[in-house]
């Protein structure tokens, strides 16, 4: 029998549930009704929408604006080395503390419970007569959903804050032990990756065919997911490399932080080709498009991320990318000499760092390519693609399909209405205004090229919220491969896939000497995912992973100097100059995230992050 529990009285007894914080653990506000469970879990209507809430935790990638106060969006491209805001509202100038923090998840136990409500409580509710039901089999699917919610938004918490609190049955309200202390490292990766698989036996193959289910998560999802959780698991942050964190227990003495297993990796492997091998029997593949019978890659990279396609493993659709004028990614992005463009728009800038980690068209690096060069003007013929125009700094020539999809620099064209930007002193799109391109560069990749503010042009155009692709996943192949055998041919096969798909020679080609070195490899797999996921959500956690946020400017600094161009230089030449826009605070807490204050301090167990 249902155990009948006033919705209204789990809101408000529910709240000491891990540190006695009722924001994150209340069920749903639409459903904080005064009705009992039983009431609710025999009304179909009532059945599918508290499941549906359920949904609302996935990361909405459209989402990285000012305006974005947690950790459930995309504020992560500017929270790394990609992307640069309005001066105003950065968070990044100084180092993480537990109270100078913004963008948590820990709102995520809220869904949990609800997740767990619902997989204790829904029932199949027979047919009678004309009235709506809920079938055995729909109830399955239902759950089946819910369960891998909860496991993705465990992950999603670990990602964050590393070994936190499992959460696998809803807290009694009655009950007066709702305190709890975190799970360690293995446990939490155990737990996630076992109810994976589980549901990866019981969810849908991705369909295509369906448009109103493309965003709902499938066998593929699952298998994904579980894999670059060990991925994860295996990266010296979570595997004995962050010695910090090997120190950090609970109060009862137990170790939260594993010692270094080099078994990991190959763990983390055998998960990674479980789903390439399901991918590739004609579940997913790399988007690709042609313009007149020939493969194109401008097109290519550009409609990948305008629609759902078969690269598409894991997204949200609920999305909006904003309008122009004025609204959302698409509609602030716009640079005030562009025709939609104000004073309070086009300041979602790229910073330095990104726009020199993309290649040349030889598929070289800046450092290596005889094609680079900071210095002059390109001239009448020089590139043939049309991708440049004549008297464009020659910084910006020659580069690689990818970069000219992710950054719009200073004489460059915007999109329909073809007016000339310029960010130097005195140009149409300068520092004059409060809000502007800090660095001298706008991040362009994901705007719609169609929207503009003018007549019968789009003011805004749908796309679904990407969260995962293929490209990406072949990268975490390469990169397990090189961990466990880098002699692997299968390594450098694998990132020229997707370099080909970007229009670049393969590193087979131009560089046979790296093969079987692993170091060399390995700094070739991560030059190619700074590259190919920019701004995509997944750099803030890398350099993490990692351990690479100490290096140099530019090699995976997560503080120190940023760069961009001279937006004060009086003359258009000084502009062209790499200039320091803003120091940046780090310290090694923050490879982790801290936990929210008030939940530490209203804990008898929860401890807090090393270093805060």
């Amino acid at each position: 029998m249902i155990r009948k529990f006033s919705i209204f009285i789990i809101t408000i007894a529910a709240c000491c549930t891990l540190a006695c914080n009722k924001s994150y653990l209340d069920v749903s506000k639409e459903l904080a009704e005064d009705r009992d469970l039983e009431k609710i879990f025999s009304t179909p209507a009532d059945v599918r929408r508290w499941q549906r809430n359920i949904f609302s935790g996935i990361p909405n990638m459209a989402n990285y604006s000012r305006n974005d106060i947690n950790g459930l969006h995309n504020p992560w491209l500017r929270m790394c080395d990609e992307v640069k805001l309005r001066q105003v509202t950065e968070y990044n100038l100084a180092p993480y503390t537990v109270s100078h923090n913004t963008w948590s998840r820990w709102s995520l136990y809220q869904l949990i419970r609800q997740a767990n409500v619902f997989l204790e409580n829904a029932v199949e509710i027979p047919r009678s007569g004309e009235a709506d039901f809920i079938s055995a089999e729909e109830l399955q699917e239902l759950k089946v959903q819910a369960r891998f919610l909860r496991a993705y938004y465990h992950y999603l918490l670990f990602e964050l804050y590393g070994p936190v609190t499992i959460m696998k049955e809803s807290a009694d309200p009655e009950s007066r032990n709702l305190d709890f202390a975190r799970n360690s490292v293995d446990e939490v990766v155990q737990f996630v990756y076992d109810e994976l698989t589980e549901v990866a036996k019981e969810l849908k193959n991705p369909d295509y065919s369906n448009q109103q289910f493309l965003a709902v998560p499938t066998k593929g999802t699952a298998l994904a997911i579980r894999a670059r959780l060990l991925v994860y698991a295996a990266s010296p942050l979570f595997n004995g490399g962050y010695a910090e964190a090997l120190q950090l227990a609970n109060k009862d003495g137990k170790k939260l932080f594993p010692a270094a297993d080099a078994t990991k990796w190959p763990k983390a492997l055998a998960a990674l080709q479980e789903f390439i091998d399901y991918a590739e029997a004609g579940h997913y593949e790399l988007h690709r498009e042609n313009t007149n019978g020939v493969y194109d890659p401008d097109k290519t990279l550009y409609e990948l991320h305008m629609k759902f396609n078969k690269e598409v493993i894991f997204a949200r659709s609920d999305v909006n990318w904003g309008t122009v004028p004025n609204g959302g990614v698409d509609g602030w992005s716009v640079p005030r000499g562009a025709r939609g463009g104000s004073a309070a728009t086009g300041y979602i800038a790229a910073t330095q760092e990104l726009v020199d980690a993309f290649f040349m068209n030889d598929g070289l690096s800046i450092e290596e390519s005889p094609k680079y060069s900071e210095t002059g003007f390109s001239v009448a013929g020089e590139d043939p693609t049309g991708r440049t125009t004549t008297g464009t700094f020659r910084m910006w020539v020659n580069r690689e399909p990818r970069f000219y999809q992710a950054i719009f620099y200073n004489g460059r064209r915007w999109h329909v209405g073809n007016e000339q930007i310029f960010f130097n002193k005195g140009g149409n799109s300068d520092n004059s205004a409060q809000d502007h391109a800090r660095t001298g560069y706008i991040f362009y990749k994901k705007l719609s090229k169609r929207v503009y503010n003018l007549g019968s042009n789009p003011k805004s155009e749908y796309r679904p919220g990407i969260i995962h692709r293929l490209a990406e996943f072949y990268l975490l192949y390469a990169e397990a491969l090189n961990e466990v055998q880098p002699g692997d041919p299968r390594i450098l096969e694998y990132v020229d896939r997707v370099r080909s798909r970007a229009g670049i020679p393969g590193l087979k080609v131009i560089k046979p000497q790296i093969a079987g070195n692993q170091n060399a490899q390995r700094d070739a797999i991560r030059a190619e995912m700074r590259v190919e996921l920019a701004g995509e959500g997944q750099r803030y956690f890398d350099v993490r992973r990692w351990m690479i946020a100490e290096n140099p400017s530019g090699k995976g600094a997560q503080g120190g100097p940023y760069y961009g161009m001279d937006m004060n230089a009086p003359t258009l030449e000084g502009f062209y100059k790499r200039t320091v826009i803003e120091n940046r605070g780090w310290t090694r807490a923050m490879y982790l995230y801290p936990i929210p204050l008030t939940d530490v301090q209203n804990s008898r167990l929860l401890v807090q992050n090393p270093g805060y």
